[in-house]
């Protein structure tokens, strides 16, 4: 067994820093992505598709990226489980940004044809994978750290992290939209952002170089030969509840930050900049809450507050798509805002829900698995299904609606079925596994 008294504890500020920025950075490379695939990548990699069918390609490039998540969720799970959290920090940050450059480097259709959606497809799929062990790395070695009566709090930092990288990316997409003229930013303006991921690489990098490594992981005596194994024989049923029960974060998420930027800007004629504000605006209220969530989580207990988004979701979701029909920015930016409230209500309380629920020993596999197998579940299928849902609908996609509502009510079903898990520590809890 390790000695965890020679590991001296690390500030609790410092590290919840140095995972919100890491996950700030990670989540930018993911998001510049699906901001440019609602924007640009259909017609410089599928010209010869109609406009709808090449976002419907675009947008199934985006949603490679988490097919791949849950395998990238297995593989750096299975080193976090085996020799540590703090090693797929440094892992996932290095393929993911990476990937994510080279994607700006990729010659569109017109230069090397078949070949560059092929590319453009490999480099989602790295991206994922990186993305995949990103999230279970950053939020378990701050929950394992973290005081259990504060857990929620603490944990909720990485969580902001996914805000903050949104923000970065729809930043600099803005800055560029706003400042070039459409064939210049068809030309090569859509690649600045993703070039910029290297240095951001390198500044997340220096700061996780020196964490300290999770106390929870450095107290296990036996660790899991094949964390997988053992996660599907003995907590199936945790799993697929998890997965079940996170998809409607996901499918509110890019609903409302990739489908609808496409939706407004091709079918309603918004300018994108417009749009961007909008969503930009939502995300930061989204972002600014993700700590009073937790805090409530802290304070109420994660399941209640879980419970309470999922019911909000259930009643907003055609509110929202109505909202957004009008094409006005405040009406749209309202119906966004709502929407990001019941996701934040949820996911503010996930980072630390989530490893309550697994033991140590395949804490990082578990959670991680979970969470991703929800982001197939609800992200990846929501852009491509509520671009084919609006073809066929009138101005207000209400079929849209009814999709994201459905999905709501299957989440609020598989978050009943979970346990409560406030305020016992980390690794005490015996989850209601298969």
């Amino acid at each position: 067994m390790h000695d965890v008294r020679t590991v001296r504890a690390p500030s609790m500020l410092r590290l919840a820093a140095a995972s919100l920025a890491g996950t700030a950075i990670e989540f930018y490379d993911f998001f510049v992505y699906g901001t440019a695939a609602a924007l640009v990548l259909g017609p410089l990699f599928f010209p010869t598709f109609s406009q709808m069918a090449g976002t419907l390609a675009a947008f199934a490039t985006f949603g490679v990226g988490f097919v791949a998540r849950p395998l990238g969720s297995v593989l750096f799970g299975h080193i976090g489980d085996r020799r540590g959290r703090r090693p797929v920090l440094v892992a996932s940050l290095l393929l993911t940004g990476a990937s994510t450059v080279a994607v700006g480097c990729v010659p569109t259709y017109d230069t090397i044809g078949v070949m560059a959606p092929v590319l453009l497809l490999v480099l989602r799929f790295l991206q994922g994978l990186g993305l995949g062990g990103e999230w279970g790395g950053a939020v378990l070695l701050t929950a394992e750290h973290a005081p259990a009566e504060r857990r929620a709090l603490w944990s909720s930092f990485p969580q902001v992290g996914p805000a903050l990288g949104f923000l970065l990316a729809n930043g600099v997409m803005l800055a560029l939209s706003a400042s070039l003229s459409e064939a210049q930013f068809a030309a090569w303006g859509w690649r600045v952002p993703f070039w910029m991921a290297g240095a951001l690489a390198a500044v997340g990098l220096w700061l996780r170089s020196s964490l300290a490594e999770s106390p929870s992981f450095l107290e296990i005596d036996d660790h899991a030969r094949v964390p997988l194994a053992e996660v599907v024989r003995d907590h199936w049923r945790l799993v697929l509840l998890t997965a079940g029960a996170l998809a409607v974060g996901y499918a509110i998420f890019y609903a409302v930050t990739t489908w609808s930027l496409a939706y407004a800007t091709e079918r309603l004629g918004v300018s994108r900049t417009v749009m961007l504000t909008c969503i930009m605006a939502a995300v930061v209220v989204k972002g600014a809450l993700t700590p009073l969530a937790a805090l409530l989580g802290d304070r109420f207990g994660r399941r209640p507050m879980c419970l309470a988004g999922c019911a909000a979701a259930v009643l907003w979701m055609f509110p929202t798509v109505a909202l957004l029909a009008t094409g006005r920015p405040l009406p749209m930016f309202l119906g966004f805002l709502g929407a990001l409230l019941a996701f934040v209500a949820m996911f503010g309380v996930i980072a630390a829900y989530l490893p309550e629920l697994y033991e140590p020993r395949v804490r990082c596999t578990g959670a991680a698995v979970g969470y991703n197998l929800g982001g197939v579940l609800g992200g990846a299928l929501t852009p491509i299904a509520a671009t084919a849902l609006a073809e066929h609908g009138g101005r207000v996609p209400w079929g849209v609606g009814a999709y994201l509502t459905g999905i709501a009510l299957l989440s609020l079903g598989c978050f009943a079925l979970l346990p409560e898990t406030r305020p016992v520590p980390v690794g005490v809890v015996e989850p209601a596994a298969g």
